[in-house]
């Protein structure tokens, strides 16, 4: 599939987080977006420091007090990149998206939404990432949905990338 052209925009782009469970696609989406957009992109997984990815390879899901300092530091990439960039990061809870507006208020969440089902067998066919198949319910049990009042789309992760991409962009908050 050719790419589309991007609908025009006016002004700078705010940044983008891709944000669901681990194995709905983030990185991949996330990456194809920002060369589609023509800005910056960031893998959250990048920000964590060794000591979570050590407890989350070990199967421990990662506490609040964990995530803190991991969200700080997205945050702070988000301030740096407020006319344009896009990163990847679950930001599974509300209380974790509004620590990332803390830094910059003008962001946009694209959440990819599946099925624990289909994004089970996602998490169980890919190798080398240090998060275990066996963290993904406590990411489920964790997820909370955009609310109403934040600025973002949710969308399937069961179509192609290139589809969630048109999708987004033809229902983003402009």
């Amino acid at each position: 599939m050719e790419p589309q052209s991007t609908p025009a925009v006016t002004g700078p782009l705010p940044p983008i987080v891709v944000m669901g469970v681990s194995g709905s696609g983030k990185s991949k989406v996330g990456a194809a977006l920002a060369q589609r957009l023509r800005v910056p992109f960031a893998d959250a997984d990048a920000f964590h420091p060794e000591a979570n990815v050590a407890k989350m390879a070990a199967g421990e899901p990662l506490t609040d007090d964990d995530r803190y300092p991991w969200l700080e530091a997205i945050g702070e990439w988000l301030a740096q990149h407020r006319d344009g960039g896009v990163i990847s990061c679950s930001a599974l809870k509300r209380k974790y998206r509004d620590q990332l507006r803390t830094h910059c208020s003008r962001i946009e969440f694209l959440h990819l939404s599946g099925s624990p089902e289909l994004i089970g067998r996602r998490t169980a066919a890919r190798s080398g990432h240090f998060m275990p198949a066996s963290l993904l319910k406590s990411q489920f049990d964790t997820l909370e949905p955009l609310g109403a009042d934040e600025e973002g789309v949710t969308i399937d992760v069961g179509d192609t990338v290139d589809a969630i991409i048109e999708s987004f962009l033809a229902r983003r908050h402009r």
